[in-house]
């Protein structure tokens, strides 16, 4: 019987699956309670059997890196980039099964790295990398754990002072420049100077993108096209520089510009280098008066929050604070 009287109640002993399998046993007050227990059992035994063993997963860390690179990485206008560094952190975790990576495992390696002297925000870089192929997998079905890494915290980061270049120290690596071999260099700058462009945006442009006094980008970071206008002067400039209508303007001009940099007396941050001409537009953008708005387009940023960054340099910028304070209501 799979129900029995005992002095304590009645006892459920039942064995779903037949001779060998997992036995189940309980001892209820009722027959009746009894009874719907076996029943219940049974159910959720042929529906969902839970109770058994999971099956292990043997798939690897980087099992799954390809399996998202095949699903949606190869996709990615950085794919080859991003692919590469997820495949060096398996590489630096031993490459371990999937279903054993933890947070625990993961601030481990985090602190690894820390102490082998990489930034906070390279190893945010990696975090987002690893937490976005979880993330896909998860959406498209093919992981059905949690995120191992979802429940890190990203390692806060100081907020840089963003370096830019006086009138006085613009004037000066003109100068520079203008000294330079490469009949290219000079120009390069000065796009990037006339519309915030990165180095990378301005140094492959055509002449097809300059039209009506404007200059056009295309192929940019976030994905999306804009148009900034120029000074006719620039334009008359940039459309006289080649004649080839799909010819790129411009040839490597890089290194001339890092070469006139450290001829100037100018210091920057490490890693600023040409992304100081970008900083600069946006900065005297805002001291001479720009709007916020119309910086972010200019700039192509997706996110406000971006661009936010230049907006102390507004004239304009919490002015309320100078007339709505304590002291100006009530000390002067």
């Amino acid at each position: 019987m799979s129900i029995t009287q005992t002095e304590k109640g009645w006892l459920v002993d039942i064995q779903p699956e037949g001779r060998g399998g997992k036995r189940f046993r309980k001892t209820l007050p009722t027959k009746a309670e009894a009874k719907r227990w076996e029943a219940t059992v049974r159910n959720k035994v042929i529906k969902t059997p839970d109770w058994e063993p999971e099956k292990k997963d043997l798939r690897r860390l980087s099992d799954l890196l390809k399996l998202w690179h095949d699903h949606h990485g190869k996709t990615l206008k950085a794919q080859k980039n991003t692919y590469g560094r997820l495949k060096l952190i398996a590489k630096r975790l031993d490459d371990p099964y999937a279903q054993n990576i933890t947070a625990e495992m993961f601030c481990a390696y985090r602190q690894q790295r820390l102490d082998d002297g990489i930034t906070a925000n390279g190893i945010n870089r990696e975090h987002a990398y690893l937490r976005g192929v979880f993330n896909e997998l998860i959406r498209t079905g093919h992981w059905k754990k949690k995120n191992p890494v979802a429940a890190v915290k990203m390692l806060k980061i100081d907020e840089n002072e963003l370096s830019y270049l006086t009138e006085a120290q613009t004037k000066e690596l003109i100068g520079q420049l203008k000294e330079s071999r490469s009949k290219d260099v000079l120009l390069v700058a000065c796009v990037c100077l006339a519309t915030g462009a990165r180095w990378s945006e301005a140094a492959r442009l055509s002449k097809r993108h300059v039209k009506n006094n404007c200059i056009s980008f295309t192929g940019t970071k976030s994905g999306k096209n804009r148009t900034v206008p120029i000074p006719e002067s620039l334009a008359k400039q940039l459309l006289s520089h080649k004649v080839e209508e799909d010819e790129r303007l411009f040839g490597d001009c890089y290194s001339a510009f890092i070469a006139a940099l450290d001829r100037s007396a100018i210091q920057l941050p490490d890693g600023q280098a040409t992304h100081v001409l970008r900083h600069t537009f946006a900065s005297h953008f805002m001291i001479n008066g720009g709007n916020i708005l119309s910086l972010q387009k200019i700039l192509g940023h997706q996110s406000l929050i971006m661009t936010m960054r230049y907006a102390h340099l507004s004239p304009e910028h919490l002015e309320e604070a100078r007339v709505l304070s304590p002291y100006a209501r009530f000390l002067i």
